[in-house]
Protein backbone atom coordinates (compact mmCIF):
# COMPACT_ATOMS: atom_id res chain seq x y z
CA UNK A 1 0.00 0.00 0.00
CA UNK A 2 1.36 3.42 -0.95
CA UNK A 3 -0.17 6.84 -0.29
CA UNK A 4 1.02 10.14 -1.69
CA UNK A 5 -0.29 13.61 -2.50
CA UNK A 6 0.05 15.25 -5.91
CA UNK A 7 0.40 18.96 -6.56
CA UNK A 8 -1.26 19.83 -9.88
CA UNK A 9 0.20 22.16 -12.48
CA UNK A 10 -1.95 25.30 -12.89
CA UNK A 11 -3.86 25.36 -16.15
CA UNK A 12 -3.79 28.45 -18.36
CA UNK A 13 -7.50 27.83 -19.01
CA UNK A 14 -9.60 28.96 -16.03
CA UNK A 15 -12.57 26.71 -16.81
CA UNK A 16 -10.45 23.60 -17.35
CA UNK A 17 -8.48 24.35 -14.17
CA UNK A 18 -11.68 23.88 -12.17
CA UNK A 19 -12.21 20.40 -13.61
CA UNK A 20 -8.55 19.33 -13.70
CA UNK A 21 -8.59 17.50 -10.31
CA UNK A 22 -11.54 15.29 -11.35
CA UNK A 23 -10.08 14.65 -14.80
CA UNK A 24 -6.68 13.81 -13.27
CA UNK A 25 -8.34 11.42 -10.82
CA UNK A 26 -9.98 9.58 -13.73
CA UNK A 27 -6.67 9.57 -15.63
CA UNK A 28 -4.96 8.08 -12.56
CA UNK A 29 -7.53 5.30 -12.37
CA UNK A 30 -7.16 4.42 -16.04
CA UNK A 31 -3.37 4.27 -15.79
CA UNK A 32 -3.65 2.34 -12.55
CA UNK A 33 -5.44 -0.50 -14.31
CA UNK A 34 -2.47 -1.57 -16.40
CA UNK A 35 0.39 0.93 -16.47
CA UNK A 36 1.37 1.81 -12.89
CA UNK A 37 2.19 -1.68 -11.68
CA UNK A 38 -0.28 -0.90 -8.87
CA UNK A 39 -4.02 -0.25 -8.81
CA UNK A 40 -5.58 2.98 -7.52
CA UNK A 41 -7.73 2.21 -4.47
CA UNK A 42 -8.61 5.82 -3.60
CA UNK A 43 -8.11 9.32 -4.95
CA UNK A 44 -9.68 12.51 -3.63
CA UNK A 45 -8.92 16.25 -3.28
CA UNK A 46 -7.32 17.39 -0.04
CA UNK A 47 -6.06 20.72 1.35
CA UNK A 48 -2.78 21.13 3.23
CA UNK A 49 -1.80 24.54 4.60
CA UNK A 50 -4.37 26.15 2.33
CA UNK A 51 -3.05 24.51 -0.85
CA UNK A 52 -5.08 21.99 -2.81
CA UNK A 53 -3.68 18.54 -3.67
CA UNK A 54 -4.91 15.14 -4.79
CA UNK A 55 -4.38 12.38 -2.25
CA UNK A 56 -3.83 8.99 -3.90
CA UNK A 57 -3.68 5.50 -2.41
CA UNK A 58 -2.33 2.58 -4.44
CA UNK A 59 -2.43 -1.12 -3.63
CA UNK A 60 1.32 -1.43 -4.28
CA UNK A 61 4.44 0.56 -5.10
CA UNK A 62 3.97 2.65 -8.28
CA UNK A 63 6.42 2.91 -11.13
CA UNK A 64 7.82 6.48 -10.86
CA UNK A 65 8.44 6.72 -14.62
CA UNK A 66 4.71 6.16 -15.20
CA UNK A 67 3.65 8.66 -12.52
CA UNK A 68 5.75 11.17 -14.43
CA UNK A 69 3.47 10.72 -17.44
CA UNK A 70 0.45 12.27 -15.71
CA UNK A 71 -0.70 15.36 -17.56
CA UNK A 72 -1.33 17.78 -14.69
CA UNK A 73 0.92 16.46 -11.92
CA UNK A 74 3.64 18.98 -11.02
CA UNK A 75 5.14 17.32 -7.94
CA UNK A 76 4.58 14.28 -5.69
CA UNK A 77 4.96 14.04 -1.92
CA UNK A 78 4.67 11.46 0.81
CA UNK A 79 2.43 12.82 3.54
CA UNK A 80 3.60 12.72 7.16
CA UNK A 81 0.88 14.52 9.11
CA UNK A 82 0.98 18.11 7.88
CA UNK A 83 4.48 17.65 6.45
CA UNK A 84 5.26 16.63 2.88
CA UNK A 85 8.33 14.67 1.81
CA UNK A 86 9.19 15.04 -1.91
CA UNK A 87 9.00 11.89 -4.04
CA UNK A 88 10.90 11.32 -7.30
CA UNK A 89 8.87 12.15 -10.39
CA UNK A 90 10.60 10.79 -13.46
CA UNK A 91 9.92 12.87 -16.58
CA UNK A 92 10.26 11.48 -20.08
CA UNK A 93 9.64 14.64 -22.11
CA UNK A 94 12.27 15.07 -24.82
CA UNK A 95 11.51 18.68 -25.69
CA UNK A 96 10.68 21.83 -23.73
CA UNK A 97 7.03 22.54 -22.95
CA UNK A 98 7.07 25.62 -25.17
CA UNK A 99 6.64 23.27 -28.13
CA UNK A 100 3.06 23.03 -26.81
CA UNK A 101 2.56 26.43 -25.20
CA UNK A 102 3.91 28.84 -27.85
CA UNK A 103 1.22 28.30 -30.54
CA UNK A 104 -1.85 30.43 -29.82
CA UNK A 105 -4.90 30.33 -32.09
CA UNK A 106 -8.72 30.23 -31.88
CA UNK A 107 -10.11 26.78 -31.13
CA UNK A 108 -6.87 25.41 -29.68
CA UNK A 109 -7.48 22.48 -27.32
CA UNK A 110 -6.03 22.85 -23.83
CA UNK A 111 -2.58 21.22 -23.85
CA UNK A 112 -3.10 19.47 -20.50
CA UNK A 113 -6.29 17.87 -21.72
CA UNK A 114 -4.68 16.73 -24.97
CA UNK A 115 -2.07 14.87 -22.95
CA UNK A 116 -4.80 13.29 -20.80
CA UNK A 117 -6.52 12.10 -23.98
CA UNK A 118 -3.24 10.67 -25.27
CA UNK A 119 -2.39 9.06 -21.91
CA UNK A 120 -5.67 7.24 -21.39
CA UNK A 121 -5.60 5.97 -24.97
CA UNK A 122 -2.01 4.69 -24.69
CA UNK A 123 -2.88 3.07 -21.35
CA UNK A 124 -5.74 1.19 -23.02
CA UNK A 125 -3.57 -0.61 -25.57
CA UNK A 126 -2.11 -4.11 -25.33
CA UNK A 127 1.24 -2.40 -24.61
CA UNK A 128 0.14 -0.30 -21.63
CA UNK A 129 2.80 -1.84 -19.41
CA UNK A 130 5.41 -0.21 -21.65
CA UNK A 131 3.82 3.25 -21.44
CA UNK A 132 7.00 5.06 -20.34
CA UNK A 133 9.48 3.06 -22.40
CA UNK A 134 7.92 2.07 -25.73
CA UNK A 135 7.95 4.27 -28.82
CA UNK A 136 4.32 4.27 -29.96
CA UNK A 137 3.00 5.29 -33.37
CA UNK A 138 0.33 7.98 -32.88
CA UNK A 139 -2.18 9.14 -35.50
CA UNK A 140 -4.42 12.21 -35.25
CA UNK A 141 -6.74 12.12 -38.30
CA UNK A 142 -8.19 15.56 -37.45
CA UNK A 143 -4.87 17.16 -36.62
CA UNK A 144 -5.71 20.87 -36.72
CA UNK A 145 -2.60 22.88 -35.81
CA UNK A 146 -0.79 19.85 -34.40
CA UNK A 147 -1.18 19.84 -30.59
CA UNK A 148 -1.52 16.04 -30.46
CA UNK A 149 1.41 15.63 -32.85
CA UNK A 150 3.60 17.89 -30.71
CA UNK A 151 2.75 15.89 -27.60
CA UNK A 152 3.59 12.65 -29.37
CA UNK A 153 6.98 14.03 -30.40
CA UNK A 154 7.62 15.46 -26.93
CA UNK A 155 7.01 12.05 -25.35
CA UNK A 156 9.30 10.25 -27.79
CA UNK A 157 6.72 8.73 -30.13
CA UNK A 158 6.30 8.76 -33.91
CA UNK A 159 3.53 11.14 -35.00
CA UNK A 160 1.25 11.18 -38.03
CA UNK A 161 -1.80 13.21 -38.95
CA UNK A 162 -4.31 14.31 -41.53
CA UNK A 163 -5.73 17.83 -41.69
CA UNK A 164 -8.04 19.10 -44.42
CA UNK A 165 -7.04 22.76 -44.17
CA UNK A 166 -3.75 23.29 -46.02
CA UNK A 167 -3.24 26.59 -44.19
CA UNK A 168 -3.19 24.77 -40.84
CA UNK A 169 -0.55 22.35 -42.11
CA UNK A 170 1.48 25.27 -43.49
CA UNK A 171 1.23 27.10 -40.16
CA UNK A 172 2.35 24.03 -38.21
CA UNK A 173 5.19 23.48 -40.68
CA UNK A 174 6.41 27.06 -40.26
CA UNK A 175 6.22 26.88 -36.48
CA UNK A 176 7.92 23.49 -36.20
CA UNK A 177 10.67 24.45 -38.63
CA UNK A 178 11.45 27.60 -36.64
CA UNK A 179 11.18 25.84 -33.28
CA UNK A 180 13.57 23.02 -34.18
CA UNK A 181 16.09 25.45 -35.64
CA UNK A 182 16.02 27.78 -32.61
CA UNK A 183 16.30 24.86 -30.20
CA UNK A 184 19.15 23.44 -32.28
CA UNK A 185 17.42 20.07 -32.56
CA UNK A 186 19.04 17.87 -35.18
CA UNK A 187 16.36 17.29 -37.82
CA UNK A 188 15.20 17.23 -41.40
CA UNK A 189 11.88 18.78 -42.41
CA UNK A 190 10.10 19.29 -45.73
CA UNK A 191 6.64 20.26 -46.97
CA UNK A 192 5.98 19.00 -50.47
CA UNK A 193 3.16 17.90 -52.81
CA UNK A 194 2.20 14.23 -53.17
CA UNK A 195 1.23 13.00 -56.62
CA UNK A 196 -0.24 9.60 -57.44
CA UNK A 197 -1.13 8.43 -60.94
CA UNK A 198 -0.19 11.87 -62.20
CA UNK A 199 -2.67 13.60 -59.87
CA UNK A 200 -2.00 15.87 -56.88
CA UNK A 201 -3.65 14.15 -53.89
CA UNK A 202 -2.19 16.00 -50.90
CA UNK A 203 0.59 18.09 -49.48
CA UNK A 204 2.80 16.28 -46.98
CA UNK A 205 4.84 17.65 -44.10
CA UNK A 206 7.61 15.19 -43.28
CA UNK A 207 10.14 15.54 -40.48
CA UNK A 208 12.72 13.37 -38.77
CA UNK A 209 14.33 14.40 -35.51
CA UNK A 210 16.36 13.13 -32.59
CA UNK A 211 16.27 13.92 -28.89
CA UNK A 212 19.88 15.10 -29.28
CA UNK A 213 22.63 15.03 -31.89
CA UNK A 214 24.10 11.79 -30.58
CA UNK A 215 20.74 10.02 -30.79
CA UNK A 216 20.18 11.36 -34.29
CA UNK A 217 23.58 10.14 -35.50
CA UNK A 218 22.93 6.74 -33.92
CA UNK A 219 19.68 6.42 -35.89
CA UNK A 220 17.47 6.87 -32.80
CA UNK A 221 15.02 9.17 -34.52
CA UNK A 222 11.34 10.07 -34.45
CA UNK A 223 9.23 10.66 -37.50
CA UNK A 224 6.41 13.07 -38.32
CA UNK A 225 4.05 12.83 -41.28
CA UNK A 226 1.17 15.28 -41.68
CA UNK A 227 -0.99 15.21 -44.80
CA UNK A 228 -3.04 18.20 -45.93
CA UNK A 229 -5.99 16.12 -47.14
CA UNK A 230 -9.46 14.78 -46.37
CA UNK A 231 -9.56 12.55 -43.30
CA UNK A 232 -11.75 10.10 -45.25
CA UNK A 233 -8.66 9.43 -47.39
CA UNK A 234 -6.59 8.34 -44.37
CA UNK A 235 -6.37 4.67 -45.39
CA UNK A 236 -5.37 5.55 -48.96
CA UNK A 237 -2.76 8.04 -47.79
CA UNK A 238 -0.98 5.68 -45.39
CA UNK A 239 -1.41 2.48 -47.38
CA UNK A 240 -0.23 -0.56 -45.42
CA UNK A 241 1.03 1.45 -42.45
CA UNK A 242 -0.69 0.71 -39.12
CA UNK A 243 -0.76 2.75 -35.91
CA UNK A 244 -0.70 1.83 -32.23
CA UNK A 245 -3.15 4.56 -31.23
CA UNK A 246 -5.52 7.00 -32.88
CA UNK A 247 -6.14 10.13 -30.81
CA UNK A 248 -8.31 13.02 -31.95
CA UNK A 249 -10.49 15.90 -30.80
CA UNK A 250 -13.58 15.87 -33.01
CA UNK A 251 -15.44 18.97 -34.29
CA UNK A 252 -17.59 20.50 -31.56
CA UNK A 253 -20.46 21.59 -33.82
CA UNK A 254 -20.67 25.06 -32.28
CA UNK A 255 -18.06 27.26 -33.96
CA UNK A 256 -16.46 24.18 -35.47
CA UNK A 257 -17.54 22.06 -38.35
CA UNK A 258 -16.86 19.66 -41.15
CA UNK A 259 -17.73 19.91 -44.79
CA UNK A 260 -21.02 18.37 -45.72
CA UNK A 261 -21.96 15.60 -48.09
CA UNK A 262 -19.35 12.99 -47.18
CA UNK A 263 -16.98 14.14 -49.92
CA UNK A 264 -14.87 16.17 -47.52
CA UNK A 265 -14.54 16.08 -43.76
CA UNK A 266 -12.72 18.68 -41.73
CA UNK A 267 -11.09 19.08 -38.35
CA UNK A 268 -11.50 21.57 -35.53
CA UNK A 269 -11.38 25.29 -35.32
CA UNK A 270 -13.31 26.43 -38.38
CA UNK A 271 -16.68 28.12 -38.46
CA UNK A 272 -19.31 26.72 -40.75
CA UNK A 273 -22.93 26.64 -41.70
CA UNK A 274 -25.19 26.01 -44.65
CA UNK A 275 -23.89 29.02 -46.55
CA UNK A 276 -20.32 27.79 -46.28
CA UNK A 277 -21.10 24.24 -47.29
CA UNK A 278 -20.26 22.85 -43.85
CA UNK A 279 -21.98 20.13 -41.83
CA UNK A 280 -22.00 21.38 -38.25
CA UNK A 281 -22.86 17.96 -36.77
CA UNK A 282 -19.87 15.84 -35.72
CA UNK A 283 -22.06 12.73 -35.91
CA UNK A 284 -22.06 12.54 -39.70
CA UNK A 285 -18.30 13.04 -39.82
CA UNK A 286 -17.56 10.37 -37.22
CA UNK A 287 -19.99 7.88 -38.74
CA UNK A 288 -18.14 8.16 -42.05
CA UNK A 289 -14.61 8.49 -40.69
CA UNK A 290 -14.36 6.01 -37.80
CA UNK A 291 -14.44 2.87 -40.02
CA UNK A 292 -11.67 4.42 -42.15
CA UNK A 293 -9.57 5.18 -39.07
CA UNK A 294 -10.10 1.71 -37.63
CA UNK A 295 -8.71 0.19 -40.84
CA UNK A 296 -5.29 1.71 -40.07
CA UNK A 297 -5.33 0.83 -36.35
CA UNK A 298 -3.13 -2.08 -35.33
CA UNK A 299 -4.72 -5.03 -33.49
CA UNK A 300 -4.09 -4.43 -29.80
CA UNK A 301 -4.26 -0.69 -30.34
CA UNK A 302 -6.81 1.82 -29.08
CA UNK A 303 -8.66 4.89 -30.31
CA UNK A 304 -9.46 7.89 -28.10
CA UNK A 305 -11.95 10.51 -29.28
CA UNK A 306 -12.90 13.72 -27.49
CA UNK A 307 -16.16 15.31 -28.59
CA UNK A 308 -19.01 17.62 -27.57
CA UNK A 309 -21.84 15.65 -25.98
CA UNK A 310 -24.32 18.43 -26.85
CA UNK A 311 -23.97 17.43 -30.49
CA UNK A 312 -23.66 13.64 -30.20
CA UNK A 313 -24.60 11.33 -27.34
CA UNK A 314 -22.12 8.90 -25.83
CA UNK A 315 -24.41 6.01 -26.75
CA UNK A 316 -24.45 7.07 -30.41
CA UNK A 317 -20.66 7.44 -30.59
CA UNK A 318 -20.24 4.08 -28.85
CA UNK A 319 -22.54 2.51 -31.45
CA UNK A 320 -20.43 3.99 -34.26
CA UNK A 321 -17.26 2.53 -32.73
CA UNK A 322 -18.84 -0.84 -32.04
CA UNK A 323 -20.16 -0.99 -35.58
CA UNK A 324 -16.61 -0.40 -36.84
CA UNK A 325 -15.37 -3.44 -34.90
CA UNK A 326 -14.00 -1.79 -31.76
CA UNK A 327 -14.62 -2.73 -28.13
CA UNK A 328 -15.65 0.36 -26.17
CA UNK A 329 -14.16 0.98 -22.70
CA UNK A 330 -17.40 1.93 -21.01
CA UNK A 331 -16.93 1.48 -17.28
CA UNK A 332 -15.30 3.02 -14.20
CA UNK A 333 -12.85 5.87 -14.86
CA UNK A 334 -13.58 5.92 -18.58
CA UNK A 335 -16.95 7.44 -17.64
CA UNK A 336 -15.40 10.15 -15.46
CA UNK A 337 -13.49 12.25 -18.00
CA UNK A 338 -16.32 14.57 -19.08
CA UNK A 339 -15.97 18.28 -18.29
CA UNK A 340 -17.33 21.68 -19.32
CA UNK A 341 -15.46 23.76 -21.90
CA UNK A 342 -17.97 26.61 -22.24
CA UNK A 343 -21.75 27.14 -22.29
CA UNK A 344 -22.17 25.26 -25.56
CA UNK A 345 -19.53 22.55 -25.12
CA UNK A 346 -19.44 19.66 -22.68
CA UNK A 347 -16.44 17.60 -23.70
CA UNK A 348 -16.22 13.86 -23.05
CA UNK A 349 -13.76 11.14 -24.01
CA UNK A 350 -14.54 7.74 -25.48
CA UNK A 351 -11.79 5.11 -25.67
CA UNK A 352 -12.20 1.90 -27.66
CA UNK A 353 -9.85 -1.02 -28.31
CA UNK A 354 -9.17 -3.11 -31.40
CA UNK A 355 -8.92 -6.68 -30.12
Amino acid sequence: MATFVALLTPSSNRVYAGDAPAVTAAELRVLGRSAFGAGVTAVHPTTIAGVGYLEVTLDGEPRPEVLGQLAAVHALFEREGELLRPMPLTRTERFDDDLLSIPKYPGKTNEQFTRVLLNVTLASTAWAGELASRKFSVLDPLAGRGTTLSWALTLGHDAAGVEIEAREVEAYSAFLRTYLRRKRVKHTIDLHPVRRNGRHVADLLEAELGADREAYRAGERQSLELFAADTLATADLFGKRRFDVIVTDAPYGVTHGSRAGGARAGGRGRAGGPAGGRDRSPGALLEAAVPVWVSVLRTGGAMGVAWNTHGLSRADLAAICTGAGLTVCDDGPYLELAHRVDAGIRRDVLVARKV
